[in-house]
């Protein structure tokens, strides 16, 4: 099976704080599986370590009140390509990400705060018909 990965959960320190997400459980789940390492936000031209972000009315913007949303975009699309390229199986995202979380993302306040949704990543994933879950779903 072809699976596309948070880079950040596999232990790649590309996180908005430089750091990473490692997760034995996903590590122990992609096991003898083909992996397809994705961030789409340093895809996107962002750097490590980066201003948070959130999703603010359909717009990323990061805590500096900058608008990044053409970096998320991009950074989308990039990954978008590489999981068509590869014909993947499933991708395992990072939740809460404005990237790749799935089911529920920070509402854009910085405040901590979950909602019902996806990030930009996973909402391109899902609208085209990929399997993809997160790391609290294994």
């Amino acid at each position: 099976m072809k699976i596309l990965v948070s880079s950040c959960l596999l232990g790649q320190d590309c996180k908005y704080n430089g750091k990473n997400n490692y997760s034995k459980n996903v590590m122990d789940y992609i096991k003898g599986h083909e992996i397809i390492s994705v961030c789409p936000e340093v895809m996107g031209g962002l750097p490590i370590p980066r201003v948070p972000a959130e999703i603010v009315n359909d717009i990323v913007i990061d805590k500096n009140g900058k608008n990044v949303n053409d970096q998320f975009v991009l950074g989308t699309e990039r990954a978008y390509k590489l999981a068509e390229e590869n014909s993947i199986d499933l991708a395992i995202l990072k939740a809460k990400s404005p990237s790749c979380g799935y089911k529920e993302i920070y509402d854009g306040t910085f405040s901590g705060k979950l909602i019902e949704g996806n990030g930009l990543f996973a909402k391109k994933l899902i609208e085209n018909g990929y399997k993809v879950m997160n790391e609290n779903d294994l």
